[in-house]
């Protein structure tokens, strides 16, 4: 996984007021990983409320207040489809589940007082799943039997992160922003909510040059 994915994750849920921890800054290729390496991202919500209902299994930005911290495994395949027959034959999308990954977890939240493992989300961040039936609920049933409670898509996050940054602000401290924020300068990346607006009336539209 390059640096890069990892840090749209991490902004995502930085924009959206989370404190996110990174466990480590190496990758490992020619061993297998221990409990901790599974884990790419740790997050924790200061504004989550007490009493609040689970968020639901796609993780949307309206959601988002719901959740209160969790464990979050990336996987950027990004010209993949999480399709039944690639979840079936490909275990390691769900190595962060493992017992001993959630054991290292709990004792990495234990700095919080209230910490148990009960109510530490596992979340997958994916390229996508399959748009058509029966094959997309398919999907969703193979990840939640397999004990992921939430999926985020790099699709949702990036439009997201997208519509949050302002071309008149210098995003110094974030690469990724800035690049977002360059892009979006020189009419390279648009709003998506513009872009609706342009395809639902036609004298938005750019005028021809």
């Amino acid at each position: 996984m390059s640096a890069i994915d990892e840090g749209i994750v991490r902004e995502y849920f930085e924009q959206n007021g989370f404190f996110v921890r990174q466990v480590r800054k190496y990758q490992v290729q020619s061993r297998k990983k221990t409990g901790e390496e599974e884990i790419d991202l740790l997050v924790v919500n200061p504004s989550w409320q007490p009493g609040s209902r689970k968020p639901d299994f796609f993780l949307f930005p309206s959601e988002l207040q719901y959740l209160r911290r969790a464990v979050v495994a990336v996987k950027p395949w990004h010209t993949d489809v999480f399709t039944p027959g690639v979840l079936k034959a490909t275990p390691e999308i769900f190595a962060f589940l493992e017992k001993s990954v959630l054991e290292q977890a709990t004792r990495l939240f234990a700095s919080q007082a209230d910490a148990n493992e009960g109510d530490i989300t596992k979340v997958l961040v994916l390229p996508a799943l399959p748009t058509a039936e029966p094959y997309r609920s398919q999907s969703v049933e193979l990840l939640k039997e397999r004990g992921v409670d939430a999926i985020i898509s790099f699709r949702s996050m990036l439009i997201d992160l997208i519509d949050s940054v302002e071309t008149n602000r210098n995003y110094g401290k974030s690469d990724t922003l800035q690049v977002i924020r360059v892009l979006k300068n020189y009419d390279l990346l648009k709003d998506t909510q513009l872009d609706m607006v342009s395809l639902r009336d036609p004298r938005r539209s750019p005028q021809p040059r």
